[in-house]
């Protein structure tokens, strides 16, 4: 066993925060640990390190954790890049065609996530040693199954079928004999709620060290994981929704109750959630966050490297962006409003929006996706346009650039860092924000027949929206670019057919770009009719499209990687769809 914890401590990282005080700071890589220190939790915290460490320092732009690559399946996204070599697998992705099991990102994630797994479960076994009775050893055996719950829940909805490194003491042969089809669908969200709720019952209200998880964190996460078992889909030959479970989402109402998230709330602004500024990090909103810092003593700092590719071109700062995960027409349509100030729910994409119109938007679009015609990330010394300077591809994915993930290139000098000629960041990835536990809310209700409420949940993210119009970012684009801000309320009275319309429109104009959506369709159920639906009239405006088809009971998962088919010794099952 002495072997392991000189393992676990090789890989221990520095890591740090500028943004808050964080566990990770000031820490330095150990030597070998006896049996006796390893029960102390003075030396346990050194090695769990490289557990949280895992969620950063596995991270690669072409494999990331925050998962846009896949995002770009949805209606909201383009691929984007020079042209359709250029990430070649993500582009038969956004097609739904072609798809092919030796295609090397799926490989590559699911070997990311399994490593990052591995460390955990280490740290669990580690803990497992340690005095029982000791609330630290408590506390952070807690942390550790938050953390192996987010790697199965990640793994989970982009692979379905998965095996479960849930086991204590695991040995070579017990990873070489793991099956993905161990438990049936809706055992296998079971497993990571086991997780989850051992974890709920011992994490602290607060933390000091920004970055560990928090009860209210747990609540949100336990939320989310009840709503995807809700909508069952345990027919192994089939990946369509069969039922939707009232148990399951009367657990989502439990673990959304307010009283659970005291000090927790909107931001006054949607932009706040993605600043980089030490004052907006960690914000009220901020249910869990992974922190990143630029001066932490090492070469590059504990940046954010995942976002890489998403940087566009901006010229005469960065002409080398690499202009990845464009937003799509169908999604800048989205947030078209009525006269009412409500979205166009079945029509909006019947009209392209455009700048300088009199058509009346949604501010979130602004703070979501840069515009032709408005500055980018809000700065007006850098406006986009429709030129091939703003543009990797000459236009082929469009002019619209993504803003959630990236940061104001005057803000170089403290956020940013300029690596083998890509821009890395010091901002902080939100996991769960408190927007999301109100909708989930309100999907649940909704769901369970108490539309009024859920009406009234939405309407309080709307209302942070409708005011953003005079109190945020973009409050003086009307006067100097042209665009007018109509936000409204429902008012009426709604059916659960019109109230999960109205739930499902509102998540995507919420959380649009933070890789939901795509998640989300599949969960419902709608993948294949929107996406095909998004296929025939996008097609239209971007030709790459021509010919996309969304094979229901196939395109909803990845594929099993082929290589980890074949090293299976017969132990996985192939998701259904004829890969």
């Amino acid at each position: 066993m002495k072997t392991i914890y000189n393992i676990i401590c090789t890989i221990c990282v520095i890591c740090g925060l500028t943004a808050c005080s964080d566990f990770l700071e000031e820490q330095v890589p150990q030597a070998t640990l006896t049996q006796d220190e390893v029960k102390n939790p003075e030396y346990i915290d050194n090695v769990l390190i490289s557990a949280y460490a895992g969620l950063v320092t596995i991270e690669d732009m072409n494999a990331s954790f925050s998962l846009w690559n896949y995002d770009t399946r949805s209606d909201d996204a383009y691929v984007g890049g020079s042209d359709f070599s250029d990430g070649e697998p993500f582009h038969r992705l956004e097609k739904s065609s072609g798809v092919m099991t030796t295609d090397w990102p799926f490989s590559s994630i699911w070997t990311r996530f399994y490593n990052y797994l591995s460390r955990v479960s280490l740290s669990l076994d580690i803990l497992a040693s340690a005095d029982q009775g000791n609330a630290t050893i408590q506390q952070r055996t807690a942390e550790m199954k938050f953390l192996r719950a987010y790697g199965h829940f990640q793994l989970k909805r982009l692979f379905k079928k998965i095996p479960f490194v849930n086991k204590p003491n695991m040995t070579e042969e017990d990873y070489n004999n793991l099956s993905n089809t161990e438990y049936t669908n809706d055992e296998g969200w079971q497993q990571i709620i086991n997780d989850l709720e051992d974890a709920y019952a011992v994490l602290p209200a607060t933390q000091t060290e920004k970055g560990r998880p928090t009860k209210a964190a747990c609540a949100a996460f336990l939320a989310k994981v009840y709503l995807y078992k809700a909508y069952r889909q345990d027919d192994a030959n089939s990946n369509q929704v069969t039922a939707v479970n009232e148990a399951d989402l009367q657990k989502v109402v439990d673990y959304t109750n307010s009283a659970l998230y005291a000090g927790y709330g909107l931001e006054p602004d949607m932009h706040n959630n993605f600043r980089p500024e030490e004052q907006y990090e960690n914000g009220k909103e901020s249910l869990w966050a992974i922190q990143y810092s630029k001066n932490d003593g090492t070469v590059y700092g504990n940046l954010n490297f995942s976002n890489r590719l998403i940087v566009p071109c901006i010229p005469k700062v960065h002409d080398s962006g690499c202009d990845f995960y464009k937003p799509s027409h169908n999604l800048v349509d989205a947030y078209r409003t009525n006269s009412d100030g409500l979205p166009l729910l079945d029509n909006y994409a019947d009209v392209d929006y455009t700048v300088g119109s009199n058509q009346t938007v949604d501010p979130r679009l602004f703070v979501t996706v840069g515009v032709p015609g408005t500055p980018y990330m809000f700065n007006p010394g850098f406006m986009i346009s429709e030129s091939n300077a703003w543009s990797r591809s000459g236009g082929t994915f469009g002019y619209f650039v993504s803003l959630k993930q990236n940061v104001d290139p005057a803000l170089s000098d403290s956020y940013l860092f300029l690596c083998d000629s890509q821009w890395a960041s010091s901002m902080n990835r939100i996991v769960f924000r408190y927007a999301d536990v109100l909708l989930m809310r309100a999907e649940a209700l909704a769901q369970l027949g108490q539309a009024a409420e859920a009406i009234t949940l939405v309407n309080q993210v709307r209302d942070r929206a409708a005011k953003m119009a005079t109190n945020s970012v973009v409050s003086n684009y009307p006067t100097k670019y042209s665009v007018h801000f109509a936000v409204g309320k429902y008012n009426g009275s709604y059916s659960k057919d019109d109230a999960m319309k109205i739930i499902k429109m509102e998540r995507r104009l919420e959380l649009a770009l933070e890789s939901e959506r795509f998640f989300d369709l599949v969960r419902w159920g709608d993948a294949a009719t929107v996406i095909n639906k998004y296929y025939a009239s996008e097609s239209e405006k971007m030709n790459f499209l021509v010919g996309s088809q969304f094979t229901a009971n196939k395109n909803e998962y990845l594929p099993i990687p082929w290589e980890q088919m074949a090293a299976s010794n017969g132990h996985y099952t192939q998701n259904c769809g004829q890969w």
